[in-house]
Parts: structure tokens; C-alpha cells; sequence
């Protein structure tokens, strides 16, 4: 039974119901319907003809009609076909009844999600069977008659150009997204560029200044040879004092290579997680720590820190819930929150990934209902 409502959203419970309610209820209508008030309306012209049958299963065979979809995600062309069948069933079962109250919401509906879903083609095959739809309905309806096709089929029409508009529009918006994915990458391709050009003429001035520095040292160095102890001492200290301002020097390129100041601060471990938390734009985010808490090899501490940066990062100003467990053979971390940049949160796991690989770790990922949860294991050695 799960299985055959697996793909059946919360929303669609909602549509399918209120088709089969609809059409219960006009069902009703003409069971309860009396011959005599049925005859003066026909007289009057407020309907096409008589009603034929006033049988129950009017009401459940018109259902069947309805709840097909329910499972418009699978396929709308199936579920419009199953639908057709079913109308044709009930106009040769019972005759002339009032079914335009409910069938032609019903082939409306089925005619826009069949354009929203499909492309060309298909969805114009699917048009094709809610214009079956739609004369099924008015081909012996008692109150609108035959005669209202040449209203109701303009109508399916427009449903169903408004539902090749609204799909689209997705598709745009999609391929904008992918667009605008592609420019950042590029970005990033570009300052990793820059990045690494500005690295290797770092490295080039690294070198030169050190190849400088242990020369003149070494000059240095040789001539105190035969100096008297005063001078020789003044020469030692000199020669300190260079050794010294080249050490400051080599640390100052260095941290240029490493990325400036920002690099040089300690590494962030797991430790500093509240503060990652505290600064993102969600007050409802939440840190929880069990286990036993200790210090880790700082590879470990650094990756389980960007991992964490990574996914809260991607999911944006969305609560999002960080855990962390400390076991006894590896560090558990596990993020949980909603999806709302689909793009950024594949390109953050695609992260998270390459950092536990790093450490022979594995990563579990489930995105259902908007909602995503990641669980990462990174293997604690000694």
C-alpha cells in the first residue's frame, strides 16, 4: 500500500479530494432530484433534459472518475485516460445526469497539469483526451447538454495554455538558476586563478629573498674570521639580528601564501561551532554535543568545522540543526535543515565529500520534502 502512494503529495490528497467531493455531491443532487421538479425545469428551459436514473452508484462510479488523480505525478496522461474511461462508463450506465458540475472542473485540471508536465508532444496528446474528457461529460448532461461544447472546449484551451505558460516559465527560471550557477563557478575559476598567480610570484620573492639573505649571512659569517673579540662579537650580533629580521620576513610571505592574516589565526575546530551558529541568520539554528567531548588531531577538528561551514553555508537563513558525537573510533556529524537553494546545497555536499574522503570517512545524504539531512563519520585514529 506504501508503494502505491509514494509519490502522492500532500497537495494532490487535497485536489483529488475536492474533484470527488464535488462530484459526490452533484451525484447526490440527482438522486435526491424528484421527477416533478425535474419536468418544471425542463419546461422552463433551465435544463437540456430529463434526468435517466437516480441510481446509488451514480456516486462511486463518478469517484472512480476523480480519484485517478491522485497519481497525475506518475502519469497525467494515464490517470486523464483512466478518467475518460470512467465517463464514458457513466454516460452509457445511467444516461442523462447533471456531470458538468464536476467533469469539467475535472478535465480543466487534468488539461494544465498535463501541460505543465509534458513536453510538446506528449502534452498536446493529453489535451487531446480532455477534449474526449469534456465531451464525455456534455455529451448527455441534463442540465448544460451538447450544446455547451462550444463554451467548454474554448476553455480547455486556455487551461491549457496557461498551463504551457507556466511551464515555461519554470524551465526559464531553471536554466537561469544553471546559468547563474555556471557564472559563479567561473568567478571562482577566476579569483583560484588569480589566487595561484599571486601565490607563485610570492614564491619567486620567497626564494629570491632568501637566496640573498643566506649569501650575505654567509659573507658574514666568514669574515669574522681573524677579527678581534670586539668586533667579532659586534659582527655576531649583527649577523643575529639579520637572521632575525629574515625570519619575520619569510613569516610575513608565508602568510601571504597561506591566505594573509586570516590563515595565520589558529585553525578552527569544533570548539568554535557555537560561534559559526551564532553568526548565521537564523536564531533557531541549534549545536548539540554528546558522546565524550576531547581534543581530536587538528585535521580532524578542521575538517568536521568546514563540513558543518559548508552545509550551513548552502541552506541560507533556514534554521538548520547541527549535532556532534563524539564516539569512540569517530566523529559523527550530523546537519539537518530546510532546502531552499537546491544548486548550493548539491555543491556543498560535493564538499563535504572531498573532506571526508580525506580522512576515509563517509558521508549519508537524504533530501525529502524540502528538507535535507546530511550525516558525515570521520574515522578518530589513536
Amino acid at each position: 500500500m506504501g508503494e502505491v502512494f509514494r509519490d502522492v503529495k500532500f497537495r494532490d490528497w487535497l485536489l483529488a479530494g475536492a474533484l470527488t467531493v464535488l462530484g459526490a455531491v452533484l451525484m447526490l443532487l440527482n438522486i435526491t432530484a424528484s421527477d416533478a421538479d425535474i419536468a418544471a425545469d425542463v419546461a422552463s428551459g433551465a435544463m437540456a433534459h430529463p434526468i435517466d436514473s437516480h441510481s446509488l452508484w451514480l456516486v462511486p462510479v463518478f469517484a472512480a472518475a476523480t480519484i485517478p488523480v491522485l497519481w497525475w505525478r506518475r502519469s497525467v496522461l494515464t490517470a486523464a485516460t483512466v478518467s475518460l474511461g470512467v465517463l464514458v462508463a457513466h454516460d452509457l450506465l445511467f444516461g442523462w445526469v447533471t456531470r458538468c458540475g464536476a467533469g469539467l472542473p475535472l478535465a480543466f485540471v487534468l488539461a494544465f497539469l498535463g501541460a505543465v508536465a509534458y513536453a510538446r508532444t506528449k502534452a498536446w496528446v493529453c489535451l487531446g483526451v480532455c477534449v474526449l474528457i469534456t465531451a464525455a461529460v456534455l455529451a448527455a448532461d441534463a442540465s448544460a447538454g451538447p450544446s455547451a461544447l462550444l463554451l467548454a472546449l474554448p476553455m480547455v484551451l486556455i487551461v491549457f495554455g496557461v498551463g504551457r505558460a507556466a511551464r515555461q516559465r519554470t524551465e526559464l527560471n531553471r536554466q537561469l538558476t544553471a546559468h547563474d550557477e555556471e557564472l559563479r563557478q567561473l568567478r571562482d575559476d577566476r579569483a583560484a586563478l588569480a589566487v595561484a598567480d599571486d601565490r607563485a610570484r610570492l614564491s619567486r620573492q620567497l626564494d629570491g629573498l632568501l637566496q640573498e639573505r643566506l649569501d650575505r649571512l654567509t659573507r658574514d659569517a666568514e669574515s669574522v674570521d681573524g677579527l678581534p673579540p670586539a668586533q667579532a662579537r659586534a659582527r655576531f650580533e649583527a649577523i643575529e639580528s639579520d637572521s632575525r629580521q629574515t625570519m619575520e620576513d619569510m613569516r610575513e610571505i608565508v602568510g601571504l601564501l597561506r591566505g594573509g592574516e586570516v590563515a595565520l589565526a589558529p585553525a578552527p575546530t569544533v570548539a568554535h561551532l557555537d560561534a559559526l551558529l551564532a553568526r548565521h541568520r537564523s536564531p533557531q539554528s541549534r549545536l548539540t554535543v554528546s558522546g565524550d567531548p576531547r581534543s581530536l588531531p587538528a585535521t580532524v577538528e578542521l575538517s568536521a568545522y568546514r563540513i558543518v561551514e559548508y552545509l550551513v553555508t548552502a541552506l541560507g537563513d533556514r534554521p538548520v540543526q547541527v549535532a556532534i558525537r563524539f564516539d569512540d573510533e569517530a566523529l559523527e556529524i550530523r546537519v539537518q535543515g530546510s532546502v531552499g537553494r537546491g544548486p548550493q546545497v548539491r555543491a556543498a555536499v560535493a564538499r563535504v565529500r572531498e573532506r571526508a574522503k580525506l580522512h576515509a570517512g563517509s558521508v549519508e545524504v537524504k533530501l525529502a520534502r524540502g528538507s535535507a539531512r546530511v550525516v558525515a563519520q570521520l574515522p578518530v585514529l589513536g
